[in-house]
């Protein structure tokens, strides 16, 4: 029986979604699992894996048209079947370009940035991320030599583009300028989501001190002795000391439905990952059965493939709690704000040697301060520190992360 594979939702907030390739053609046999098409979110490139097994018969969604969540973008089934006539018509009757045309090409080039010559109707040909890329660097497409086909500019066109550097200042000063500044689909994403969780989300926020001397002693050893394997991080025991303590306090794990607390089964865990274009919060699935060192694993590729664009669905959209860690650019404290549908995020700040009085004696010790930021419909106070203080003991104790 044909099947309808259409735009997916990666992400509770996402409308619509772009094909940037299909990685299969027309007649091409598909199993369940395999990539069939990379889509272009508002927040990242996302790796489509087909959910169930046949014969692609049909592309409806053309590579670089933007398609609404829920569009018929193709049509999977058997080879001899006869397609019913409602599977093979689009929804998106009239698909929308993916970005607005860029402007036409300079009259002149300069000499160290060769421009891509315009196609006959003033457009410069490039692809909807290269588009993108360029937009939020605010890179001039039609400076950027193109090395696709027909001269079409591709995202590694962007990514090695050097831009001339600017006139140096008068006497030191920055040479600030009025300007009005064009947000991306991330950025005005982010500022959505953002907004829309403070607004619906009464937030509350409890901090702690966790003394991570064993912790970061415990690591140095892991590293020291797993020779080629990915080496744990800060971030991967809070990973696992979060995972071990959303099971003994499951309502952190949940999602407020208005009149009842979804409970998730999966602790998948989000972790906040800052692109050059805004931030996002993709997911180690599983955590609750992973351990330390898979979980070191599972978010150094994580991170590799967020920061390449080759994310899954399953990673985009199925977390259930959220990790902010500003440890490396020495930020001692902050809050985050909650991602939604989550009902608690965790931020965490630099782990600094600092005094400590132990038994009458000042030692010193590996200080990390970690804040979490609560949706009050789904906990409260009392609750939100038990599991915090969960976490601590688990970091301060951390042989219980590796047995």
């Amino acid at each position: 029986m044909a099947t309808s594979i259409v735009m997916p939702q990666m992400g509770y907030d996402m409308q619509e979604g772009t094909v940037l390739k299909w990685h299969k053609k027309e007649g091409d046999e598909v199993a369940r699992g395999d990539i069939i098409a990379e889509i272009e979110t508002d927040k990242a490139t996302v790796e489509y894996e087909a959910f169930t097994s046949g014969v692609l018969r049909k592309i409806i969604a053309v590579e670089g048209v933007v398609i609404p969540v829920g569009d018929l973008i193709a049509v999977i089934g058997t080879a001899d079947e006869d397609l019913p006539d409602d599977l093979m018509g689009s929804s998106s009757a009239t698909p929308q370009p993916a970005s607005a045309p860029a402007p036409a090409a300079q009259a002149t080039a300069t000499a160290d940035a060769p421009e891509t010559a315009p196609t006959a109707d003033g457009e410069v040909r490039a692809s909807p991320i290269a588009r993108r890329l360029a937009r939020e660097r605010g890179i001039e497409l039609a400076k950027i030599p193109g090395t696709g086909p027909g001269g079409r500019i591709v995202e590694e066109d962007v990514n090695n583009y050097q831009q001339p550097a600017p006139a140096p200042a008068v006497d030191g000063a920055a040479p600030l300028q009025d300007e009005r500044v064009e947000l991306s689909r991330m950025r005005k994403t982010i500022a959505k989501v953002t907004s829309d969780s403070k607004r619906d989300a009464p937030h509350f926020y409890v901090t702690a001190e966790i003394d991570m001397t064993k912790a970061m002693d415990l690591r140095r050893e892991i590293n020291d002795n797993i020779g080629s394997q990915a080496r744990v991080s800060v971030n991967d025991l809070i990973i696992k000391a979060s995972a071990i303590s959303l099971g003994r306090y499951p309502k952190f794990n949940a999602s407020f439905r208005g009149d009842y607390l979804q409970m998730n089964g999966s602790i998948n865990i989000g972790i906040a990952i800052a692109l050059e274009a805004g931030l996002m919060v993709p997911g180690i699935n599983g955590c609750g059965s992973k351990s330390l060192l898979e979980i070191a694993a599972a978010s150094t590729d994580l991170i590799t493939r967020a920061n390449s664009g080759a994310l899954r669905n399953e990673e985009y959209s199925g977390t259930t709690f959220s990790i902010s860690n500003l440890g490396m650019f020495d930020v001692e404290s902050f809050v985050a704000i909650i991602y939604p549908p989550h009902a608690a995020v965790v931020a965490v700040g630099t782990v600094k040697e600092q005094p400590v009085a132990r038994d009458g004696q000042v030692v010193l010790a590996q200080i990390m301060k970690a804040t979490l930021s609560v949706d009050h419909r789904v906990a409260d106070g009392a609750e939100a520190a038990q599991f915090l203080m969960e976490v601590k003991n688990l970091l301060e104790n951390p042989i219980s992360l590796v047995i």
